[in-house]
């Protein structure tokens, strides 16, 4: 038995995995900013669940539920980082007020989880961290700059700690999704007051009330937390991993465009050296 403990809780990815890690049997500590969402979940796992409020933006509640999961299961061996929301705007759009608040979620309060959990797991020399991002941050849609700056910071520590904690026995695991049935798209997504016109035919498209994609996605919530499971339980756990045939899709035609760039322009990225 292991104990995770889940940001985001309340719906979409977040709760399907707190229901699939109860389900067989670990503990499991959800959280959400509002615990009422997460009652049901303590009537069914009374013993195994533990239902915290945590707005991974304030440092005092970040603290609190690494304190309440190490005094009520011994401590956190499977932290995962879900907490977070989408902003839609074109980059001249975007509010200065909701671009800070929108990193505070999705960058700021994931590491303030990776330090609280991390003296635990490195006195154990176990334990996983798992960080979900987004296929945003590798195919960068207009309209969606700011969301997917976010992510690829995200990615970019987890590649770096990774490497980090290898050495002590504590895998990091980077995960993009793609589109998932969730309320990502709906109630959890959010966007500039101020919309441009010349950029209606770009970012434009991705408003909200533009975007017809909400409650068509192709993801299962459920397969996703599976796999997720799958992957942190693996004795060769992946650093990165992908989720959904629409995800593997877009990160192998980035992938291909990216090398077709670099190669048509390899003989003027090579020629900067210094000549004796």
């Amino acid at each position: 038995m292991t104990t995770w403990l889940i940001t985001g809780c309340s719906t979409g990815l977040g709760r399907a995995l707190a229901q699939a890690v109860l389900g067989r049997g670990h503990n499991a500590v959800v959280t959400a900013r509002n615990t009422g969402s997460l009652q049901d979940l303590t009537a069914e796992f009374p013993t195994t669940a533990l239902a915290l409020a945590l707005d991974v933006t304030e440092p005092a509640q970040v603290e609190n539920a690494v304190r309440q999961a190490e005094e009520r299961f011994g401590g956190v061996d499977v932290l995962v980082n879900n907490a977070g929301y989408g902003y839609r705007a074109a980059i001249e759009e975007g509010d200065d007020a909701d671009i800070r608040a929108l990193f505070d979620t999705n960058v700021f309060g994931p590491v303030a989880l990776i330090k609280a959990a991390l003296p635990g797991m490195r006195s154990r020399r176990s334990g996983a961290i798992v960080n979900i991002s987004s296929i945003g941050a590798r195919i960068c849609p207009p309209g969606s700059g700011y969301y997917s700056a976010t992510k690829a910071a995200l990615e970019g520590i987890s590649g770096s700690l990774q490497k980090e904690l290898a050495p002590l026995g504590i895998t990091v695991t980077a995960v993009e999704p793609g589109g998932f049935r969730t309320d990502f798209a709906g109630r959890s997504l959010t966007q500039s007051a101020q919309a441009i016109d010349d950029y209606a035919d770009t970012a434009g498209k991705r408003r909200k009330e533009n975007d017809t994609v909400h409650g068509t996605q192709p993801g299962d919530p459920r397969k996703a937390a599976q796999a997720i499971i799958q992957a942190v339980e693996a004795p060769d756990t992946p650093s990165f991993l992908l989720l959904g045939a629409d995800a593997v899709r877009a990160y192998e035609a980035v992938d291909q465009a990216v090398r077709s760039e670099v190669d048509r322009w390899r003989d003027i990225s090579t020629a900067t050296g210094y000549t004796e």
